[in-house]
């Protein structure tokens, strides 16, 4: 699912005009972003949280040259699910 069908789907489950449906589905990942960019985290309790890790710096390896590289640290949002929807998936 792309977001114009997500846009869709809300707009039929609430009733709502496909364009306010969007505005409200791009407020929602942007207060979400925002938020994880200033450090917080997000929790949606019944679906999941949203939390930014942070990876080390370290060293790899470039697989063609076999030349050893240096990994800078780095920042990355994940997602964790919630036990809710975990158990909707398997069922």
């Amino acid at each position: 699912m792309n977001k114009a069908e997500l846009t869709n789907a809300v707009a039929e489950k609430t009733g709502q005009t496909k364009k306010i449906s969007d505005e409200i589905i791009s407020a929602v990942f942007d207060v979400i972003a925002d938020s994880l960019a200033s450090g917080d985290k997000v929790q949606l309790v019944g679906f999941g949280s949203f939390e930014v890790k942070h990876r080390e710096a370290r060293v790899g390896r470039n697989p063609k040259t076999r030349e050893s590289i240096s990994i800078p640290a780095s920042k990355s949002p994940v997602f964790k699910p919630g036990k809710a929807l975990k158990e909707s998936v398997n069922k």
